[in-house]
C-alpha cells in the first residue's frame, strides 16, 4: 500500500506560555492557546524556559515554543 506524501510548505511562529505550576504547563497552555488560531499544528519544540522573579521568588514559569503547522493547499 502506497504511503501517503508528506510534502508541503510549513510555517514556523513563537509563542510563550505563562503558568504559576510549571514550564510543563506553560508549554500547554501555548499550544492550547495557539490552537484555537492555527490549523493543522504539527510539532510543538521547546526553545526557552525562564522564570518571571519577584521580591526573590519565582512567580511565573514562562515557556517559548516553536509551533509549525502546514500551509492549506
Amino acid at each position: 500500500m502506497a504511503k501517503k506524501s508528506e510534502e508541503g510548505v510549513y510555517r514556523i511562529v513563537d509563542v510563550v506560555g505563562v503558568s504559576e505550576t510549571s514550564w510543563e504547563d506553560a508549554g500547554r497552555q501555548a499550544v492550547k492557546t495557539a490552537s484555537k488560531s492555527l490549523r493543522d499544528l504539527r510539532i510543538a519544540e521547546v526553545v526557552k524556559m525562564d522564570m518571571k522573579v519577584e521580591d526573590g521568588k519565582v512567580v511565573a514559569f514562562r515557556t517559548r515554543v516553536a509551533l509549525s503547522f502546514k500551509y492549506e493547499s
